[in-house]
């Protein structure tokens, strides 16, 4: 099934993404923030980046649908029966955004049959790129340059756990006491699923909110390099359901 998409054009995708988002984060004339309807901020570069993104896979795989943050309105009945999508966001880390410390990225995942089987996780400010299938593993590359495997490192001890930075939870506390844990990276949007998958932290948990889109891509690249992701009951976490709020997960080392 992945051998049908083209990696390397999904990367290009990211990367322009993260160019027209850099050209409104660099520009204090475009940087206006509003506010949709779930209380979320929005910027001119969420659009941007949406309307770039969805215009390219659109382009290249028509038959393909996309599920993203800019365009959730779609009833579940339409896509219920959807056996691949894609499933995006178009800037992750909008509180990062707003505060100019760097910590976003732009996140396209692959979804077949209710999984990820493919994730890209473009870093604009740092031009870095992660990525992972089910077909080859996950990946860290500057754009231009040879990619590098990565994998996930488990350790009997001195773990790190990676943390939100606009997202604390008090009940974090407990759960994490469970762990070997001694250090802890406090980071924006998806990039915790970065640091697991090529191994410099052990545990992500989130216990608060988040949408299919957080996750999907980060998602696929701590599993293909050797991480587990469940929900905080035990299960599987899956994705296009009737609600696209997820459950509070887990993200550990296998």
């Amino acid at each position: 099934m992945i051998d049908t998409i083209d990696i390397n054009a999904i990367l290009n995708i990211a990367v322009e993404a993260g160019k027209a988002i850099l050209t409104v984060y660099d520009n204090e004339a475009d940087f206006e923030v509003s506010t949709k309807s779930d209380s979320s901020p929005l910027t001119k570069a969420d659009k941007i980046a949406n309307d770039l993104i969805c215009l390219e896979l659109q382009k290249l795989y028509p038959s393909i649908p996309i599920l993203s943050e800019e365009g959730k309105s779609i009833p579940y009945e339409e896509r219920k029966n959807w056996e691949m999508y894609w499933c995006v966001d178009p800037l992750d880390g909008t509180k990062e955004f707003i505060k100019r410390n760097g910590e976003f990225t732009v996140n396209i995942a692959l979804i077949h049959n209710n999984l990820p089987i493919l994730g890209v996780i473009y870093i604009p400010v740092q031009n870095l790129l992660y990525y992972g299938n089910e077909a080859s593993g996950s990946w860290k590359q500057t754009p231009g340059e040879d990619s590098l495997q990565i994998s996930a490192i488990n350790k009997r001890a001195d773990w790190t756990a990676a943390v939100s930075r606009s997202h604390a939870d008090g009940e974090e506390k407990a759960i994490l006491s469970k762990y070997p844990i001694v250090n802890f990276i406090a980071v924006g949007s998806s990039l915790k699923f970065c640091l697991l998958a090529e191994g410099k932290a052990q545990i992500y948990l989130r216990t608060g909110p988040t949408m299919e889109w957080d996750t999907a891509a980060g998602h696929a690249i701590a599993l293909f390099s050797g991480c587990h992701i469940h929900t905080l009951a035990g299960k599987e976490m899956l994705y296009n359901k009737i609600s696209l709020l997820n459950e509070g997960f887990l993200c550990i080392v296998d």
